[in-house]
């Protein structure tokens, strides 16, 4: 696998990962110390939504370095 499909790949399980955690912040971690994990949760919905975009970036810059 090249670095750029790794990098890729990376991209993608750190998207889903930050969004499962998001999701369960929301829902399992707010019955443990609702203000921390309500807060956890918000950060890590702002990264999976972040990566994602990133990831376009880092797909287009890619096109052009090996085109």
């Amino acid at each position: 696998m090249s670095l750029k499909g790794f990098h890729i790949v990376f991209i993608t399980v750190v998207t889903l990962f930050f969004a499962f955690f998001a999701g369960w912040a929301f829902t399992g971690g707010v019955s443990q110390d609702a203000s921390f994990w309500m807060n956890v949760g918000w950060v890590c919905l702002v990264v999976s939504l972040i990566t994602p975009v990133y990831g376009v970036f880092f797909i287009k810059k890619a096109k052009k370095l090996y085109l």
